[in-house]
């Protein structure tokens, strides 16, 4: 017994001693890497060397570590360096790309050049090396050498795909004609690479259509398409006119695809949901009219279908006012609930009725009744949480504090670290700070601004610098909870209560901190009840007498898209988008400004 009881001791010694060495390795890693990335290189070769002698096979440590001996020119220890590796590892012949370039290094060319011609030796006896040699002239930005690397295995063997890797190094080159057309030569010969294609060329546009860049694409996919058809031009015209947010074009081409081919809608209704979300509604309806309409009747998944026939529905009930109207569109609802009823995916179905119920026909005692309906028979403790969180920002809407903050801190406690959690815990925060509790919102807010969620944290940093800002020491903070009650009736659609709460703190507190915030919501406030020339002269007063205001982009691009949409001014809009571009490149609005921009100029797009 003792036996065995000294034997388990020793095995549980070791399988802990093997775990500390683990943790002890990752450390020395992660602190050699650090020193390498602030170029502290005798610092890094201190670790990286052991680190190596430990795990040879790793060769991120060789190359960090013989690019370390390279930065502090101690080219004798890099080929030394280098040479073991090679006697180690002979079969990796990438080494001697290496070797020639340590040589360079010493501007020893002739004995650089004799490397390199080694390496590209081992290429002609067996082309499926080109690929670690390509890669290897590459990471030393020998580019022109590793283009003729790819060259000489494409000789040999024609069926090597080495496209990507000849693509990239054109982009890095700069060449983007010839990485573009490589990219296109890779889907001619198999169109399982779209996803590759897209993923890399995507670094190189971008959501302006005016961008040089997306210009080459588009007329290279045409001049492609003209000389010979294919789907596979098709595809990816849509899939540029996409990132380009020019949804209508990008239907025309998917319309066209599904005439030649029907078979799957999907990429139609993702261009009906970035088309609704981005408010062209007139091609979000034409894109899930179409899906409706070509959809077969005994699809066994259905939800494409009821999810086209709900946004067809909300587009609807955007363009109506009365009270009968709206009454019709209660009775689709509860046809297309009727309709969908045997199916299990119908929550976002249930979610928007609740939302119509609620924000649009003021019914939310029916829409809070519907919901817990729903909750009672779903299984999922993450689609529960999604209910009651409808459930609590209609009991905001309506006044009901409490009652939403004990269901939103219900969700943080049932669902803990999930982004639904964080969601729920800056409701609570927006919640406190509508209901005036300022400390406990900041309370709150402070752990959200390192939310895993990029828009929480976002959300959680404007509101605590709204908050922050806005409140004065050895005050009651009268102005700031004026303006959160602004805030919540905005939230309300109370607007027109909103504007009025908003003259009191524009009169009471003029010249305080708080007079741009107030000025700013106050136009939105103004926007939501078309009274545009009053959201005109907000936005103007604060460019004239808040210039250092944190929201002058926002109101420049406000002001922009005003200008051009509802008052007819496109010479004040161009202005407006001109003042960005050249005032705030770092803005948010950058892009989409340019691109407006251009497009009032009359660029040829």
């Amino acid at each position: 017994m003792r036996s065995k009881y000294s034997l388990k001791i020793k095995g549980l010694f070791f399988i802990a001693l093997f775990f500390v060495t683990l943790q002890s390795i990752a450390q020395s890693a992660e602190l050699a890497n650090s020193y390498y990335r602030k170029g502290e290189y005798e610092k890094a070769i201190l670790l990286y060397k052991p680190l190596l002698e430990a795990n040879p096979i790793r060769q991120d440590y060789f190359k960090n570590l013989l690019t370390c001996y390279q930065q502090i020119e101690d080219y004798s220890e890099a080929q030394t360096l280098i040479r073991n590796q090679l006697i180690r590892f002979p079969e990796q012949v990438y080494l001697y790309v290496e070797l020639g370039y340590n040589h360079q290094l010493m501007e020893e060319e002739d004995l650089a050049a004799e490397y390199y011609e080694k390496a590209v030796g081992f290429v002609r006896m067996n082309p499926s090396y080109a690929f670690m040699i390509g890669r290897s002239f590459s990471q030393n930005h020998l580019l022109d050498k590793a283009l003729e690397t790819y060259s000489v295995a494409k000789e040999l063997n024609p069926k090597l795909n080495t496209e990507i890797s000849e693509a990239r190094i054109y982009g890095e080159k700069g060449d983007l004609e010839k990485m573009f057309n490589l990219f296109l030569d890779l889907i001619d010969k198999n169109e399982n690479y779209f996803s590759t294609v897209q993923r890399y060329s995507a670094n190189f546009i971008s959501n302006d259509k005016t961008d040089p860049n997306n210009i080459l694409f588009r007329n290279l996919l045409l001049k492609r398409a003209q000389s010979d058809p294919k789907d596979a031009w098709n595809i990816l015209l849509s899939w540029l006119f996409m990132q380009q947010e020019d949804y209508k074009k990008a239907l025309v081409q998917e319309k066209s695809l599904f005439r030649r081919k029907p078979g799957n809608l999907s990429r139609v209704a993702e261009i009906g949901y970035l088309s609704f979300e981005s408010r062209d509604y007139d091609t979000a309806r034409d894109a899930f009219s179409f899906l409706v309409e070509n959809s077969e009747d005994n699809l066994t998944d259905v939800q494409p279908v009821m999810l086209a026939e709900l946004y067809l529905l909300k587009i609807e009930n955007l363009n109506i006012n009365t009270l009968k109207e709206k009454v019709i569109i209660e009775e689709k609802f509860e046809e297309l609930l009727e309709k969908y009823s045997i199916y299990s995916e119908t929550l976002e179905l249930h979610l928007s009725y609740a939302d119509f119920l609620a924000f649009d026909i003021n019914k939310a005692e029916k829409a809070i009744s519907h919901l817990e309906g729903v909750a009672a028979s779903l299984q999922s403790p993450f689609n529960t949480g999604v209910v009651q969180m409808k459930i609590a920002d209609i009991l905001v809407f309506n006044d009901k504090f409490n009652q939403a903050l004990i269901l939103y801190t219900q969700i943080q406690y049932d669902l803990k670290n999930s982004e639904l959690a964080q969601e729920a815990r800056f409701k609570v925060a927006r919640t406190s700070y509508f209901k005036g509790d300022f400390e406990w919102a900041q309370n709150q807010l402070k752990v959200l601004k390192s939310s895993t969620s990029q828009l929480i944290a976002n959300d959680a940093l404007e509101l605590s610098l709204k908050i922050g800002n806005n409140i004065e020491k050895d005050s009651i903070n009268e102005g700031v909870r004026l303006y959160a009650k602004a805030e919540l009736l905005g939230f309300q659609h109370k607007f027109r209560q909103a504007v009025d709460t908003l003259n009191i703190v524009l009169s009471e507190y003029k010249g305080r901190q708080i007079e741009d915030d107030a000025l700013y919501y106050q136009a939105i406030c103004f926007e939501a009840l078309k009274e545009f020339p009053a959201a005109e002269k907000n936005l103007i007063s604060i460019l004239d007498f808040h210039p250092e205001s944190l929201l002058i982009d926002d109101c420049l691009y406000k002001l922009g898209v005003l200008y051009r949409d509802e008052l007819n001014n496109k010479e004040k809009a161009k202005e407006m988008f001109e003042r960005i571009i050249f005032e705030f490149p770092s803005s948010i609005y950058l892009v989409d400004a340019r691109a407006a921009f251009r497009q009032i100029r009359g660029d040829d797009i």
